[in-house]
């Protein structure tokens, strides 16, 4: 594995020489570069820290899989049995790292790329990197990750505000804030774990600010893992499986009405392909039930030192910490080359390249219900089969 000290010649390779550049250094860009290699494609993986799964090691501390080790996996190396069924966050690290020393990988640390574009000649792309670096490949993948940029709503007031505020991104753990009042805004599978951690780790008072009420699923139910359902149906018509997941949601979850919890009027499946995934429950219901987590309406913005709230009440807490998502963080990037939709997103994905941008891949950038890790291996494998099947001027193989 290469390091900072050694960064990847600036000057354009000669045609009959171009690597495939992975830019990020996470599972998704990991994956495709053994993938590629596994087919004698030269990858080279570039990645902005020092480290590969740099995301992976930013998150909360208490962090598990919420897929099973064996959907985890990527191509080429499971996940050791040791590590458990649910992985933690160490050792999803610990992984990665194994990974990429296993399968010998071609990485690059320390390097940024901030452009990528089509070649003068218009027969490969250019990457724009930290340094002046200009990096000339047959092909790029795009995977910087799905949590890429902390995204904050523009709650009016919020620039002003005097109290305690942070980014799900930077919490770690509940000892900062024990004995305290903290009010977490959002109620995805983040905000929902660290709202359970600050009561396990002995905040005074816990509340959970929620705008769109959530669907609840049980990690595993009699050791049957929601992931192994969420595979086997996610294929099915969307409203059968919003019908039969009701059904199961009625028997294995109680009514959180009376706590500010309703079941949500919307099926799951149809939620899913709005972009919003089910949370898993690691204890949310149990402290919710108990009051032990209180449910509040929405941020609405922060007025004279409080948080307004959207039924018009104004609450007075110690801390914030706005558990409200990522942006994908690539327009700077590929926004030019007309390959991201409305919302930023991109419009191809896997073994799909946008028609006006041949050899441009992207990896990792959706959230299925059948898990993000599953489904990056499977695109891996699919990239990997495209630009050999497809080629490129130049392609770079690896010597037999």
């Amino acid at each position: 594995m290469a390091d900072s000290t050694t960064p990847p010649n600036p000057a354009a390779p000669p045609r009959e020489d171009r690597p495939v550049y992975v830019v990020g250094g996470g599972p998704g860009g990991l994956a495709v570069a053994y993938s590629l290699r596994a087919r004698g494609v030269r990858a080279v993986v570039l990645e902005r820290s020092e480290h590969v799964g740099s995301s992976w090691r930013r998150h909360y501390d208490r962090l598990r899989l919420h897929t099973t080790r064996r959907l985890s996996a990527l191509p080429g190396l499971p996940i050791p049995r040791r590590f458990g069924q649910w992985v933690t966050r160490d050792d999803m690290v610990r992984y990665l790292e194994k990974y990429a020393e296993h399968h010998r990988l071609e990485i690059v640390t320390g390097v940024e790329v901030s452009r990528v574009e089509r070649t003068a000649d218009d027969t490969g792309w250019l990457l724009r990197a930290t340094g002046g670096r200009e990096l000339t490949g047959a092909a790029v993948v795009i995977a910087t990750g799905f949590n890429h940029t902390p995204r904050l709503p523009e709650w009016p007031g919020r620039e002003t505000h005097t109290g305690e505020f942070l980014h799900a991104s930077e919490y770690r753990n509940a000892e900062p804030f024990a004995g305290r009042d903290v009010l977490v805004a959002g109620i995805g599978n983040t905000g929902a774990e660290i709202a359970v951690d600050l009561v396990e780790g002995g905040a005074s008072r816990v509340r959970l600010s929620v705008r769109t009420v959530p669907h609840i699923v049980r990690r595993s139910t009699a050791g049957w893992p929601a992931q192994h359902s969420a595979v086997l149906v996610r294929r099915l018509p969307v409203g059968f499986v919003d019908r039969l997941s009701r059904a199961q949601a009625r028997v294995a979850l109680p009514d959180l009405s009376a706590q500010g919890l309703p079941r949500p009027d919307k099926g799951l499946y149809s939620r899913v392909l709005e972009g919003a995934i089910p949370v898993q429950d690691v204890g949310l219901v149990d402290a919710v039930r108990r009051g032990r987590v209180e449910i509040v309406a929405a941020v609405a913005g922060f007025e004279d030192g409080k948080v307004a709230l959207a039924d018009g009440t104004r609450v007075d807490p110690d801390a914030v910490i706005a558990a409200t998502g990522y942006a994908r963080g690539l327009e700077g990037l590929v926004g030019h080359l007309g390959v991201l939709d409305d919302r930023g997103r991109p419009m191809a994905r896997g073994a799909g390249t946008p028609p006006h941008a041949p050899g441009l891949y992207f990896t990792g950038f959706t959230n299925p219900i059948s898990g993000n890790l599953r489904e990056l291996a499977i695109d891996a494998e699919k990239i990997a089969k495209a630009v050999t099947r497809h080629g490129a001027p130049g392609l770079s193989r690896l010597p037999r």
